[in-house]
Order: structure tokens, then C-alpha cells, then sequence
């Protein structure tokens, strides 16, 4: 089962984006976690802001890899709860590039109080690189990613290459 946790993105850069994830009863996971206080689980606000990394990794890189995955996540540090009818807003900014991914800072923020701060270590990277017949694969995950795109950062009337600000 894969979880796409971003609803909308405010702004993205080459090096930054601000993502929300908007919290409803409607979703599952919060009937166990937890039955009389529901709140979004401190995993899914890292996997918010692991899934923001990755939609800059594809920007940066305009989708020319399938998968933009964690490598390691560090420091990471939870404050407020998000329950339902709020929105985590995630502030993720690379740190350092390198060949394969990149590191960012991360901070998720709701009502204006901190909830998970983290470093992150992605990597980006195509399947065909290990193995030459995942070349399809690529293919179709690479076209999935635009898909997915164009729902939560469709293209703006306005604004440079630098930058999409909704």
C-alpha cells in the first residue's frame, strides 16, 4: 500500500518546497492511532516530509529518475499533534547535494507550533541502474510521478523556472 500524503504545495524550488497535508476523519489509520484522541502518527509526519524531499529531488531533476527514497533520517524530533481538521505544513530545504541525492532539513509545522522536525538523506536513482531490463519500470514510474504531479502542483499562470508559487 503506498500513502501520497501531500495535498498541495505552496512553493517549490530547485532547493525548497512547502507542502500541506491536510488531516481528515475520513482517513483509516487514525481509528487505531488513536481511538478517543485521533491523531496523525508521528511516522506519516516524516513520511510528509520524506515525500516533499522527493518531489524536489524530481523538480531539481526534472523526473529523470523513478525512485527518490530515504536513506536515513536524523534528529528526528516531534512537538505538536496534528489531529483531525488541521493541516501539517512541511518546510523542506536541500542542505547538500551529492551525486545520487541530496540532504535536507525538514520542519512540519501545525497552528504555527512545531510538530517533527528531521535531517534527511535521499537518495534518487533509476531501477535500470542495477538492472537493465527495470528500464520499463522506470518508464511507467517516471510517468506516474508527472501524473501525480499535476494533481497537487498543477502548472501556475505566473512566475519563472526559478520557482512555482501557488
Amino acid at each position: 500500500m503506498r500513502f501520497n500524503l501531500i495535498d498541495q504545495v505552496r512553493l517549490i524550488t530547485n532547493d525548497k518546497i512547502v507542502a500541506v497535508k491536510h488531516v481528515t476523519l475520513a482517513e483509516e489509520y487514525l481509528a487505531d492511532h488513536f481511538p478517543t484522541f485521533p491523531v496523525l502518527p508521528g511516522v506519516m509526519m516524516l513520511e510528509v516530509a520524506i515525500q516533499a524531499a522527493g518531489w524536489v529531488l524530481h523538480r531539481r531533476y526534472d523526473f529523470a529518475r523513478s525512485m527518490a527514497v530515504l536513506k536515513e533520517a536524523k534528529n528526528v524530533k516531534y512537538g505538536s499533534f496534528v489531529a483531525p481538521g488541521n493541516a501539517l505544513e512541511v518546510e523542506v530545504e536541500a542542505v547538500k547535494w551529492h551525486d545520487g541525492g541530496a540532504n535536507f532539513k525538514a520542519v512540519g509545522t501545525v497552528n504555527g507550533s512545531q510538530a517533527v522536525t528531521a535531517r534527511l538523506e535521499m537518495a534518487y536513482f533509476n531501477l535500470a541502474d542495477k538492472d537493465a531490463n527495470l528500464a520499463e519500470i522506470d518508464r511507467r514510474l517516471i510517468a506516474q510521478h508527472r501524473q501525480r504531479w499535476a494533481l497537487i502542483a498543477p502548472a501556475p499562470t505566473s512566475g519563472g523556472p526559478a520557482a512555482v508559487v501557488l
